[in-house]
């Protein structure tokens, strides 16, 4: 029997505890029984006993919970609540503040991190290719989030402004509070989870930290992303200058780099491009056709060979070497001979040393492995960065303490994808954008960003509040504006439209704020008998008056699991507006109303998915039902990958 009402489009985020059921079900879905709810409706629910016994040896962990290696703090629990409640907030696009709106892929949010990056889980889950973040090092001085970390949205809204405040606000987490490590925990484990839900599976993340939370991160982060996917940590030179301030002078900061589950090995993080003397070390003493090569140790470990690796070696002078003690030669001896009749083998000009393999410029990855310490001669301090700025904004000193760019664009380098989207969502003055900028200059590559950035007040002393930024979101913006003119500047006039093609040099801004729709608007924590009233009534007249088609269609794009990214064009279906998504895969029509003559052109272009406003079909429920026949009856001759859903806000 085919239902009569269409269904209905979720106003929430991405619901995470159903994801991860999801995901469960599909490795075991023998563990998932049907059970009576004390209503005495069907219920799914998971047989534990069964998932013990699946696990197999692994099912001692749920023994003796007790005496288990683990993280804790006050709030844990509190905060995996948080990361299963979903959002429904809405971005609103801000035009004036964007460049080349209508064509770029690059996104800079305006709003609370923890709700954007709910709100981004539908079209961007597994998605991103490497995160940059810098969070507060919770030195006690520095800006934190919500006092109450359970009321995000709400105390964002306040806090910006956007309705009454009620007291609510963002500060600083003080060294001598009872909670100063716990509230810095419980800030950033409900973040770093979301985010590792956005990365690919071959996805990398790079946090900045001082020794203030060190420890805790580095435990925060085995727990979220997995000890065996830690990849390195690494000490940046921030300074060059020695401090007389304290009892030693702190020279650096750390890079903790985790990716989500490819695991280490060797296409996990990129090369760094050689540099001259590197490419200097890479001579043809033999003239060998194959070009310029440099030579490694022909040798291995004695415990990593086999009985074959044991052998004595004539070199071509006649003299016979044998491998050093502990070590065996790396190839078996007929594989040693036919490297040597194919001259891959070096004996010196004379033919007496010891042999090395040749190594050529041209084969195999090229580069340089990057190492652990990560020099301010090469990728720049806090006072490059500064000076960067300064540049940048005609001698204005906006921020005191950014990163460099040349340091992000080393991370942007070893994520070695150049067409990958590169998020950071503690973004401050957006070095990753400028990085994302400059390296798609610098090797025609099609990365694009996404920033996110509270709008944290600037100070009124500062010398950015008085140039007229009053929010480090305002200077975030603005780097990303200059940066994009300064590139078109130079690129100007050498731009060879027949063998390049044009970059994306623009960015759209939206902005954080409570649905546009009321209904998806949640009650009042102190909910009253005249709130329910009121959200009934809300049914009847459920749009934000304030609210613009392109802030509707905006909304209905991050609900329905599109990015708000992707291009949109206005066609007309019998006489009615009709936006068209993704060249055609979504249909939404925002009008007021709705006819038979409109939805049969709409099926009949065969969209993934049409969306239209409940009340547009005006209490008509027989229209209604008709058009939901309409669409069942096409879906009927479709494959199931090919049907059309049907849905209304």
């Amino acid at each position: 029997m085919v239902k009569l009402h269409p269904e209905k489009l979720i106003g929430a985020s991405l619901d995470i505890s159903a994801e991860n059921r999801a995901h469960l079900k599909q490795i075991f879905p023998s563990v998932f029984t049907e059970t009576k709810n004390d209503q005495g409706e069907s219920v799914e629910s998971i047989d534990f006993e069964k998932l013990k016994a699946e696990l197999g040896a692994f099912s001692d962990l749920f023994e003796n919970r007790r005496e288990r290696y683990g993280m804790d703090w006050p709030g844990k629990k509190e905060a995996l609540r948080l990361i299963q409640t979903p959002s429904r907030a809405t971005l609103k696009p801000c035009r004036e503040e964007s460049v080349n709106f209508e064509s770029t892929e690059n996104l800079y949010i305006e709003g609370d991190n923890l709700e954007v990056l709910k709100l981004l889980q539908k079209s961007y889950y597994g998605k991103v290719k490497m995160i940059y973040i810098d969070p507060p090092y919770n030195t006690g001085k520095e800006f934190i989030y919500p006092d109450n970390f359970t009321e995000n949205l709400q105390t964002y809204l306040e806090y910006a402004g956007l309705v009454d405040s009620d007291g609510k606000k963002f500060s600083t987490n003080t060294a001598n509070e009872g909670r100063f490590h716990t509230k810095w925990l419980n800030m950033m484990y409900p973040r770093l989870y979301l985010a590792r839900n956005l990365l690919r599976d071959d996805g990398l993340i790079f946090i900045s930290i001082d020794d203030n939370e060190l420890n805790n991160l580095r435990k925060l982060c085995d727990e979220v992303f997995g000890e065996e996917n830690f990849v390195a940590s690494v000490i940046w030179e921030k300074r060059t200058t020695r401090e007389n301030r304290s009892v030693f002078s702190v020279r650096h900061d750390y890079i903790f780099i985790y990716t989500k589950l490819s695991g280490i090995n060797e296409d996990t993080i990129g090369l760094l491009p050689m540099d001259q003397s590197a490419i200097e070390r890479y001579r043809n003493p033999d003239n060998d056709p194959r070009g310029n090569w440099t030579s490694v140790p022909a040798i291995a470990q004695a415990g990593h060979g086999t009985k074959n690796q044991f052998y004595s070696l004539t070199t071509p002078s006649g003299r016979i070497v044998d491998p050093p003690s502990g070590s065996c030669w790396r190839y078996t001896k007929q594989k040693m001979e036919d490297e040597i009749n194919n001259n891959n083998i070096w004996f010196g000009a004379d033919g007496n040393g010891v042999p090395r393999i040749k190594k050529f410029i041209t084969e195999g990855r090229q580069g340089l492995t990057p190492e652990t310490i990560w020099w301010a001669k090469d990728v720049g301090t806090n006072d490059s960065a500064k000076r960067t700025l300064v540049d940048l904004f005609d001698g204005i000193a906006v921020f005191e303490t950014p990163k460099p760019e040349t340091l992000v664009q080393r991370m942007v380098n070893l994520s070695d994808d150049k067409d990958g989207i590169f998020l950071d969502f503690f973004s401050g003055t957006a070095p990753l954008a400028h990085s994302v900028l400059a390296e798609n200059k610098q090797d025609d590559g099609n990365r694009k960003f996404i920033m996110v950035q509270l709008p944290e007040p600037c100070s009124e002393e500062s010398e950015a509040f008085k140039a007229g930024y009053k929010t480090i979101a305002d200077i975030g913006k603005e780097r990303i504006r200059r940066v994009i003119k300064k590139l078109n500047a130079e690129q100007d006039g050498k731009l060879d439209l027949e063998n390049d093609k044009e970059q994306d040099r623009g960015f759209r801004v939206l902005k954080l704020n409570e649905s546009n729709f009321k209904q998806w608007r949640e009650l009042p924590a102190n909910t009253t008998p005249e709130n329910i009233i009121e959200q009934l009534e809300l049914h009847i007249d459920h749009m934000s008056h304030t609210a613009t088609p392109e802030d509707l269609l905006f909304e209905i794009l991050i609900k329905a699991g599109f990015r708000p990214t992707e291009k949109s064009e206005q066609k007309e279906f019998a006489g009615k507006k009709v936006f068209s998504i993704a060249e055609g895969e979504l249909l939404i029509c925002l009008e007021e109303t709705v006819n038979k003559e409109m939805i049969d052109e709409v099926v009949a272009t065969d969209p993934q998915q049409f969306i239209c406003l409940d009340a547009a079909f005006g209490g008509n429920d027989q229209l209604k039902a008709n058009t939901v026949q309409t669409f069942a009856a096409h879906n009927m001759q479709k494959e199931k990958h090919n049907q059309i859903v049907f849905r209304t806000v």
